[in-house]
């Protein structure tokens, strides 16, 4: 039987490019020094930790290269959120090993979720590995690197309770200069039986709320016209002074990151459906620079399969959460979902439930997988994984579907209106193009004029696809 494979269906292009490639830090000038390279795969918490990685290796004494060959240490940031994952980092490291026969002293390292996950295994199994280092270990980085130095292989994979990696700034590397990450907490409590995230980065703990607004206040200072509040679970953000005197929720975080700069725009993912609050929704309407936008993942439409995923919600109760969404934020608030298809015992009928559910929300987009069992999860030690790949792959295929028609659907709404978007740069297929997303999170594409990087244009939308609008400026 062939390998599950994730698939991702009507994303803008940006989300596209990180979700399909791994993400390189850029070239660093630097005269005497180490080189270091780091590729990430996966999630953006996976390419904001590599910017911490990066700053944390800059004051030992690296600097970042951009291409493997020039490397002294070269690290993967990997996923484990399925296998597929998995094996594209594996088999990135058969590549790598023609570099490491030719240059023996090239130190390589694995970071990450996948370093969490299998720990020293991963000394055994993959012999040119030198270093692990768990999603909690990136202090302990120069320290295991000179272990390896020394010939012994070095490995860090303690979760901490405490980790948030508030005091380093991030080196903003593989930046366009005009959007940037700001993890505002790490791990999650949530135990979703199909999940490894909370095996592999630990329990929730939240960021000092006054770090992440220095944060953002330097990010304005130094030009960045937009910044995404990262967690693995942004909801349930909750941070208490030492004191004990100050409580801040995330509803009040995002109103504090609003209020830095008005030309700050304003993003966050991921939301949990269970811990979206009315009191966010609200801050988000009232303030014009927190985009119209929520990514609030379902995985299923049918009772009993969230019951088992241990979703901690049922159907109903999504569907009042998207009722509340659409009363607060109105009917253009872009929607995005998480999807999984075929998973333990799935029945036709519980398959159409999710169909169903995709119909009432009408989301704009989606992130839609086959099942692929987790070792080491619940699901994996309680339920069987008993859904034939093919049945699993044409209900994705259904799914992938349904959505390409709603997301062309909910494109449509926009044309011959005028939507504010902020320039990110050349459209991918012309430099005759420019490109940026809108309030909603939609790829835009419009002619480039005498516009620049880093500008906010009005652009009447004329056409559309499922996955990018198309206009003019006005």
């Amino acid at each position: 039987m062939g390998r599950i494979t994730e698939t991702l269906s009507i994303l803008t292009e940006a989300d596209k490019e990180s979700a399909d490639e791994p993400r390189v830090l850029e070239e660093e000038l630097a005269i005497g020094k180490k080189r270091l390279y780091i590729e990430s795969y996966g999630c953006q918490m996976n390419f904001s930790d590599s910017e911490i990685v990066a700053s944390v290796m800059r004051n030992a004494g690296f600097a970042t290269t951009a291409t493997a060959d020039e490397a002294d240490v070269i690290f993967l940031n990997t996923c484990a959120i399925r296998d597929n994952a998995e094996q594209k980092v594996r088999n990135r490291l058969k590549q790598l090993n023609v570099l490491k026969k030719r240059k023996p002293e090239l130190l390589v390292g694995m970071l990450g979720c996948m370093a969490e996950r299998l720990k020293a295994k991963l000394l055994e199994e993959e012999k040119m590995v030198d270093i692990v280092a768990g999603p909690d270990a990136y202090r302990d980085i120069p320290k295991l690197v000179e272990e390896a130095e020394s010939g012994q292989k070095a490995v860090n994979v303690f979760l901490s309770r405490e980790e948030t990696y508030a005091d380093i700034s991030p080196i903003r590397l593989n930046s366009n200069g005009v959007t940037a990450f700001i993890s505002i907490m790490r791990g999650c409590d949530n135990m979703c039986s199909f999940c490894v995230v909370p095996y592999t980065r630990g329990r929730e703990r939240s960021r000092d709320a006054h770090s992440i607004v220095r944060e953002a206040q330097d990010l304005a200072a130094a030009g960045y016209k937009e910044v995404t509040l990262l967690g693995q679970n942004v909801d349930s953000y909750k941070w208490t002074s030492e004191d004990g005197l100050e409580k801040v929720n995330f509803a009040q975080l995002l109103e504090r990151v609003a209020l830095v700069d008005p030309e700050l725009r304003i993003r966050f993912s991921t939301s949990h459906p269970k811990d979206i609050t009315d009191e966010v929704l609200h801050t988000m309407a009232k303030y014009d620079n927190i985009c119209n936008y929520i990514h609030l993942p379902a995985q299923s439409g049918n009772n009993r399969i969230l019951k088992l995923m241990n979703r901690t919600y049922d159907r109903e109760w999504y569907i009042q959460k998207i009722d509340r969404i659409r009363a607060i934020l109105g009917e253009d608030c872009g929607i995005s979902h998480d999807m999984i298809s075929g998973f333990c015992s799935e029945t036709e009928e519980e398959h159409q439930d999710t169909l169903s559910l995709m119909e009432y929300a009408r989301y704009d987009y989606g992130y839609m997988f086959a099942y692929s069992e987790r070792p080491g999860t619940p699901a994996a030690k309680k339920y069987a994984d008993d859904v034939p790949y093919e049945v699993k792959l044409r209900r994705l295929n259904e799914i992938i579907a349904l959505q390409r028609d709603m997301s062309l659907e909910r494109n449509q709404r926009h044309i011959g209106k005028v939507q504010r978007v902020l320039i990110e740069g050349f459209s991918k297929r012309s430099d005759d193009f420019l490109s940026g997303r809108n309030d909603q999170n939609k790829m835009v594409v419009f002619p480039k004029g005498n516009y620049q990087k880093g500008q906010y244009v009005n652009v009447l939308v004329t056409d559309c696809t499922a996955a990018t609008l198309r206009g003019v400026t006005v």
